[in-house]
């Protein structure tokens, strides 16, 4: 087995731990906000870990290339983004539903 392969495997297994462990702390989240704000590190850790296992994977049988290295940059950066805002927006939206005014 050579040594990309095993970083590879080792990328894969480290995001599906992540992806374990959010799942188990989902189950046990209090309330709908925190099953939210739960989703945050699945999406913003786990999916970059995939795609840099990918991207170890390629480059070790096709070689190096600048299109997959830029399409991964961009990727990595649009889920964090996208992740960001997705979870603030579904918080904000949770947090009007479930607090109630005194007034």
């Amino acid at each position: 087995m050579a040594a990309y392969e095993i970083a590879v495997a080792a990328l894969v297994i480290l995001a599906t731990i992540c992806v374990i462990a959010a799942v188990i702390l989902q189950l046990r989240a209090p309330d709908a906000i925190t099953r939210v704000n739960l989703l945050g590190p699945l999406v913003v850790i786990a999916f970059p870990i995939l795609i840099v296992a990918k991207l170890i994977y390629s480059w070790s049988t096709t070689g190096f290339d600048l299109n997959d290295f830029i399409r991964a940059v961009i990727a990595i950066a649009a889920v964090w983004i996208v992740g960001s805002v997705a979870s603030f927006i579904m918080g904000r939206s949770l947090y009007g539903v479930t607090v109630s005014d005194k007034r």
